[in-house]
């Protein structure tokens, strides 16, 4: 096992896939392949327009806006503007989860909302059809607010979502309507999106509500969690039975007013990364909330989680409760731990997913004894691979100035650091807290793994012809692909129909389905027609 890395010999991987690409494609896709060294970590190429011809696994700014991060929100209509095709998008197919708190609260995420626009509106325009469809849906739902999210039509012809907003609200004084400018080609891929919806949410929502009601002493926000599989309910119940208030979680199962009253915590935990550093930023530097990455992906890593938050309030009452949760929840789970990792123990795996995901599900293989041998996002940028620390160096393209950056500035009458710097500093010295810094997937990955930024299909291929791993993890667009080269494929994006994964229950849910998934021998076994059934050879001569 130790020296599986090394003897399975990664580093030609590049050398081998580099040889089908023309020699310009070639040199840039090198850059994006890198041999990991977590004590001196290369550099990557990330967060680039994807090479036109080339297959990739990346979404479009919209979806990113629309689909990952207020697409989970339950109380918000979601409306697209723009033609049906991409509406359907508007319909979530994530498995993003709700819990409406009564059973006659709102929930409109089973709803496809799209002002479908036809051919008529292209030529002349929909900002009249956005009005009507407005109007439709303040008359049907009353919501307390809704959201409009631009596709590439409306773009392209110059609708203005915003000004049709304004107009709308003045309409409709008791509903928050506020747009996105998200047009699919505004950036490089659906982290674009995310930097607009993160902006939105500042502009919109966040600070709007001072009168939080809360039910401990205690208060944290949970960003970049989405509530795959119901993640986010497993997280929500480990913060009750620890005592802390979990105000906002952004955004799996969350509402308007959770969004409106996120200024109100005293701490905020950064699970992707990629998508939510954003207002984690903002809320710091508008409202003094300190924040830290964090991850409940993993048993391990919860607990781990959990510690960091008893340690930064210092309470030893809350610190007590924490380890007796731990203690108790660890039981089971280290049970289904032993009991698949029989099975499991010396596997490979290669996770080609989401904007953190491809890091936090590491935690998860290597409690089953199962190596990474690759792993790369589709979506993500320098610093997710290298770290926060390489965010002063990286280049601001023409890609990037299509996304509008706001000032953010400490709020005149709310801003009240949680900690002074001192405090910050003594958490740092005496438990190892990293506020404000994440240290990026190659970090915690092992020498000689490979780290691949917008895997292209034909290197997906590749790396199974040439290391056949015992599960691939990624997205539905390779799930079909993978298992028939006879590899068993997870998703990572939506769990299939799996989850939750989330804190030590999903921990113990996870390890089952692994275990089902990569000792399974009926994906070997699939063959092809051309495989399984016999034909005649022949040879021609010409003369």
């Amino acid at each position: 096992m130790a020296n599986l890395i090394e003897d399975l010999k990664l580093d030609e991987f590049k050398e081998e896939v580099l040889k089908a690409y023309p020699k310009k494609v070639a040199r840039k896709r090198a850059k994006s392949i890198v041999v990991n060294d977590p004590d001196a970590i290369p550099v990557i190429q990330a967060n680039v327009r994807t090479i036109p011809g080339i297959i990739t696994q990346r979404g479009c700014t919209y979806a990113g806006c629309k689909g990952v991060v207020l697409g989970p929100t339950r109380d918000i209509v979601n409306l697209t503007h723009g033609p049906i095709g991409c509406g359907f998008y508007s319909w979530l197919t994530r498995r993003n989860q709700t819990r409406p708190a009564t059973a006659d609260a709102p929930n409109y995420m089973t709803y496809c909302f799209s002002t479908d626009m036809q051919d008529s509106n292209i030529v002349f325009g929909g900002e009249e059809k956005l009005k009507q469809a407005i109007r439709e849906a303040h008359e049907l739902f009353h919501p307390k607010g809704i959201a409009i999210f631009s596709t590439c039509p409306v773009g392209l012809i110059g609708d203005d979502v915003h000004r049709v907003a304004r107009h709308m609200k003045e309409e409709f004084p008791d509903c928050n309507i506020f747009g996105f400018s998200c047009e699919g080609y505004r950036g490089v891929s659906q982290s674009a999106g995310h930097h607009i919806a993160n902006n939105g949410l500042y502009k919109n929502l966040i600070g709007r509500n001072d009168n939080y009601k809360r039910k401990y002493k205690y208060a944290v926000n949970v960003l970049g969690e989405y509530n795959i599989g119901g993640d986010a309910f497993v997280i929500e119940e480990l913060f009750d039975k620890i005592g802390v208030d979990l105000i906002a979680t952004m955004s799996g199962n969350s509402t308007l007013e959770q969004f409106e009253s996120a200024h109100t915590a005293d701490f905020s935990l950064v699970m992707c990364h990629r998508s939510i550093n954003y207002v984690a930023e903002m809320l710091e530097t508008s409202f003094g909330i300190p924040w830290a990455k964090a991850n409940f992906i993993g048993a391990e890593a919860t607990a781990k989680t959990l510690r960091k938050v008893g340690e930064y309030f210092g309470d030893q009452e809350l610190i007590d409760r924490i380890e007796k949760v731990i203690e108790e929840e660890m039981v089971p789970v280290k049970a289904a731990a032993e009991k698949a990792r029989k099975k499991t123990e010396g596997k490979t795996a290669m996770l080609f997913v989401g904007g953190s995901r491809a890091h936090h599900y590491q935690e998860l293989f290597s409690e089953l004894g199962m190596e990474t041998l690759t792993a790369g996002y589709e979506f993500g940028h320098r610093d997710d691979y290298e770290g926060r620390r390489v965010i002063p160096t990286i280049q601001v393209d023409a890609d990037s100035r299509n996304i509008e950056e706001i000032t953010v500035h400490p709020d005149p009458t709310r801003f009240k650091p949680r900690k002074t710097e001192e405090e910050l500093k003594q958490l740092k010295e005496a438990f190892d807290i990293e506020f404000n810094e994440y240290k990026g997937l190659m970090h915690d990955m092992k020498k000689g793994t490979l780290a691949i930024d917008d895997l292209s299909h034909y290197e997906m291929e590749k790396l199974i012809e040439m290391y056949k791993p015992d599960i691939f993890c990624a997205g539905v667009k390779e799930k079909y692909v993978v298992q028939k080269m006879g590899i068993p494929l997870k998703q990572l994006h939506n769990y299939d129909s799996g989850g939750p994964y989330a804190g030590f229950a999903g921990a113990a849910n996870f390890y089952r389905d692994i275990e089902m998934i990569s000792c399974s021998t009926i994906f070997k076994q699939m063959k092809a027609p051309w495989e399984r059934e016999e034909y005649v050879e022949a040879e021609y001569v010409f003369n």
